[in-house]
């Protein structure tokens, strides 16, 4: 089951270093692109991930083409994707090790999310962590 309590989803989010956002975007109008600045404002190391703007930089971070490349560990893989798209990305996240996935607020994929438990990652759906920190009142990372 996603996790759906307050408690376990400020967890997860104090104990997240890393985050690959996958659908990350250069463009300011897109939500991906607030998200992440505010993310990285908090301490979390953002890595974008988009092959449209793969070699670019957002926020000062690397756009990779893919989650396989970035070659360092991932606590969790944030998604803006479509909720079709999300089952690609989540077998992405498993093959990379990362330890969470996050569908944000629209993305569903229920399918995706049973495959990412079997595999050990703890599933966030239809849920911004940007939101959700500032309501559970999350700490910065340090």
């Amino acid at each position: 089951m996603p996790l759906t309590r307050d408690e376990d989803i400020a967890e997860l989010l104090a104990n997240t270093r890393t985050i690959a956002m996958i659908g990350a975007s250069d463009r300011p109008d897109r939500p991906s692109y607030e998200v992440m600045a505010f993310l990285q404002s908090r301490g979390y190391r953002v890595i974008p991930v988009n092959p449209q703007i793969t070699g670019e930089h957002v926020h000062g971070e690397f756009v990779w083409r893919e989650l396989s490349q970035i070659g360092e560990p991932i606590d969790m893989v944030d998604i803006f994707r479509r909720s079709e798209a999300a089952g690609e990305a989540v077998d992405e996240a498993i093959a990379a090790g990362a330890k969470a996935v996050w569908m944000q607020i629209g993305v569903v994929n229920e399918a995706a999310a049973a495959r990412a438990e079997a595999a050990g990652l703890k599933v966030v759906m239809d849920r911004c962590p940007k939101q959700e920190i500032q309501r559970l009142g999350v700490a910065p990372v340090a």
